[in-house]
């Protein structure tokens, strides 16, 4: 795409959003259509496929015994690593990880960890010495925009259907055994990343590839319910734009409502 083409395709969407238009048809505050699919990986404690329009992701959960870290040995652990192949989107390159790579597993920890939906105080096997770690892998199979936001679901989702392995009496897993024992996870509590781009004096939710290449900023806050209370676990900006004081307090009034209105749609596929 030649710089011309590129900054009449931003100047198009800038004028649209101010319009409150999409190509898609959608309001700036909209999320596209949400899939969820379940076990479509039989090496996996747990495994999803999320579908937000076009951005596909699979999220895998194993656990394996380890040692807890020196800092928490009475609690599991929580691992969080994203696969980024050029399989799901010519912005991703083959070789050492770039810096989504990096942020996408980062911020997918933060959001899940924070929220304390994994409850790592149920999975000591022996205190000090051994505990289950969860390792929760991300596959983007095509990068259609937002990312981060259905990556979250897609790990949320392998984590309600996960299972705990058995164990020999070696202590080593036993993969012959199906277990039914869930992961242990506090009831009611559905981590969701809710990402706010902005385009000008535009806001705007759930952007394809096309919409988020052209914006300026990025804010994702990592949301949770706990005890019928909304909390913001995490939050971290990216681009160079600021956010106003005035657009700040415009996404705090509106992700209560967008946090519900995802993790409904959500529970329709648990």
């Amino acid at each position: 795409m030649t710089m011309e083409s590129t900054n009449l395709t931003i100047n198009t969407l800038k004028k649209m959003f101010k319009e409150g238009k999409r190509f898609d048809g959608r309001k700036l505050d909209n999320f596209r259509e949400i899939m969820v699919s379940y076990d479509v990986s039989n090496k996996a404690e747990g495994s999803a496929r999320v579908k937000v329009g076009k951005t596909e992701v699979i999220a895998g959960v194993k656990l394996a015994p380890g040692t807890p870290y020196p800092d928490s040995l009475d609690k599991g652990n929580l691992m969080v690593s994203g696969d980024l192949l050029p399989l799901a989107s010519p912005r991703f390159e083959a070789g050492p990880p770039g810096f989504t790579a990096i942020e996408l597993p980062r911020l997918l920890d933060r959001a899940i960890r924070e929220s304390h939906m994994i409850e790592l105080d149920k999975l000591v096997i022996k205190e000090g010495e051994k505990v289950w770690t969860v390792i929760i892998d991300v596959y983007p199979l095509n990068d259609d925009g937002n990312l981060i936001d259905v990556a979250c679901l897609a790990a949320v989702a392998a984590l309600k259907k996960a299972k705990i392995p058995e164990l020999d009496e070696n202590g080593i897993i036993d993969y012959e055994k199906k277990s039914e024992k869930p992961l242990p996870l506090a009831e009611g509590i559905l981590p969701t990343s809710i990402s706010f781009f902005k385009l000008g004096d535009s806001i705007i939710l759930d952007p394809t590839r096309e919409e988020e290449e052209a914006c300026e900023a990025r804010i994702t806050f990592g949301v949770s319910n706990w005890n019928g209370q909304r909390m913001i676990n995490s939050c971290q900006k990216s681009k160079a734009a600021t956010f106003s004081s005035e657009e700040i307090e415009s996404m705090m009034k509106m992700l209560p409502g967008k946090f519900d209105d995802v993790n409904e749609k959500l529970k329709k596929f648990l």
